[in-house]
């Protein structure tokens, strides 16, 4: 077996968790079937991870980190080829936070088992004892998250919000948190079009240009 940094190893088997997780369901999940899953041995698990509660961490802050890449790279392309829904220079707000949605939303129908085992992992934390302070971590990195993104979209637009980032940061959050479960409930593709455009608007008209 090849010997890889450390940091990467864990971020192999973080992946290969979310993939074993989604398939199985959480309490199903296994060091054993996680290991197998990344092609390693199990004391390559254990000297990655020193607890289950450290892996979730990592399942929960990797899976967060899947969402809200998305939705950067659509609202600052880098120098690679920009998202075909990224915003052009010059867009107005609206324009900008409906292509962020769009990332979003795109993230959601391509990979719903990510996003609901995000729900899983909530449920599990809060019903395992010792586990609770991970659901309240996994809800602190949305709001850090929005937070972080409202930040860049106040810069790069100059914008002047008509709420405070964290009340804003975290009302984002928990619409979100809603409509995905809503959206993986219900299904229904056709509805969201108009759904997102509704938040969209209310979310355009909490920030002014400066």
């Amino acid at each position: 077996m090849a010997r890889m940094p450390s940091a990467e190893r864990r971020r192999q088997l973080t992946e290969a968790a979310i993939r074993a997780m989604a398939r199985d369901g959480v309490a199903r999940t296994t060091t054993r079937s996680i290991a197998a899953e990344a092609e390693v041995s199990l004391s390559v698990f254990h000297y990655c991870f020193d607890s289950k509660q450290a892996l979730i961490e990592s399942v929960i802050t990797t899976l967060t980190d899947h969402s809200v890449t998305v939705v950067k790279d659509a609202l600052r392309p880098t120098d690679t080829p920009a998202p075909t829904d990224a915003p052009a220079p010059g867009a107005t707000l609206e324009e900008t936070v409906a292509a962020g949605f769009r990332a979003y939303w795109d993230h959601v129908r391509a990979h719903p088992d990510e996003h609901m085992l995000t729900y899983e992992l909530t449920q599990y934390a809060l019903r395992q004892p010792g586990f609770e302070h991970l659901a309240r971590r996994q809800y602190a990195l949305y709001a850090e998250a929005y937070a972080d993104l409202i930040e860049q979209l106040r810069r790069d637009m100059d914008l002047r919000l008509r709420v405070p980032v964290s009340v804003l940061a975290r009302y984002l959050a928990a619409m979100t948190d809603g409509l995905t479960l809503n959206y993986l409930v219900l299904g229904d593709e056709e509805a969201w079009t108009d759904i997102l455009e509704t938040v969209t608007a209310h979310i355009a008209g909490l920030v002014r240009a400066g």
